[in-house]
């Protein structure tokens, strides 16, 4: 599904679906990837160790299979977006904000880049361009670009709608493990707490028709998000995912030699 078609199924209030991508490197996973039913991928940046040159590759990749390429940078600064955007990415997950300086410099970017300095600040306060010509090129150039907002700790969920109402925001991100750890509550993703958080970010988002992510990494962890609202589907990551699978079929494999099941264990990072 490429940018357009995924931004346009969100506006109509549809599902799409996507993975984190936090160990693939080789873009020989092309062919994996184009006859995996992905909607979208993000590009993990921020705990990934990937260069500029390795995102610009991975980005053409997912595009050359009809999957739209998100980059999650690695700090909500605007330097980061911009960079992200010109290697490619259709949009930018920023993580962990918490104000609305930070959002502001990030959506910024996403609209307006390459604008920079004063033309940018005039462009977002006082709605200002170069001409008239300036705003019809950058609008075009930048038709595709989308912005995800991570609300990723309880002073983020505090200021939520000062954030929201910065405006020209795409999506909104939340990360269960650093949401989770700033409740106080690490990883318990059944605990009350957590839940009512996540409930109430999305009704809230809802209300502005701005689709929600929650970056889970289990079937039913993920279902859980489907029910409570979630749109923007982001479910576990290339790793896991891989490791699962392995783990299934080895332990099928085993059976049907007679022998004895071996006890899968989870050794990927949640991230």
């Amino acid at each position: 599904m490429n940018a357009t078609k995924l931004r346009r199924t969100l506006n109509s209030g549809g599902h799409v679906f996507g993975c984190m991508l936090s160990q693939m490197a080789s873009i020989r996973f092309e062919q994996v990837l184009a006859g995996s039913t992905l909607d979208y991928a993000i590009i993990d940046s921020e705990h990934g160790s990937r260069d500029r040159t390795e995102i610009q590759q991975l980005a053409g990749m997912l595009r050359h299979a009809d999957i739209t390429p998100v980059v999650r940078v690695p700090i909500p600064k605007a330097e980061w977006v911009a960079m992200a955007l010109d290697a490619g990415a259709a949009g930018v997950l920023v993580p962990y904000c918490e104000t609305v300086e930070e959002v502001q410099a990030v959506v910024a970017t996403t609209k307006w880049h390459p604008l920079k300095g004063e033309y940018l600040r005039r462009a977002v306060e006082e709605n200002k361009l170069p001409s008239a010509e300036t705003r019809k090129y950058l609008k075009n150039r930048r038709k595709e670009s989308f912005v995800i907002i991570g609300i990723e700790s309880e002073p983020a969920y505090e200021n939520l709608d000062a954030i929201l109402d910065v405006g020209d925001i795409d999506g909104v991100f939340i990360g269960p493990n650093d949401m989770s750890t700033s409740l106080g509550i690490p990883d318990d993703y059944a605990n009350k707490k957590y839940l009512r958080v996540v409930e109430d970010i999305i009704k809230r988002c809802a209300a502005r028709k701005i689709p929600v992510m929650v970056h889970q990494q289990t079937i039913e962890t993920s279902t859980k998000a489907i029910e409570l609202g979630a749109r923007f589907v982001l479910h576990s990551s290339d790793g896991r995912m891989l490791q699962r699978i392995i783990q299934n079929e080895m332990n099928a494999l085993r059976q049907a030699a007679g022998a004895k099941a071996t006890a899968a264990k989870d050794t990927v990072e949640t991230v």
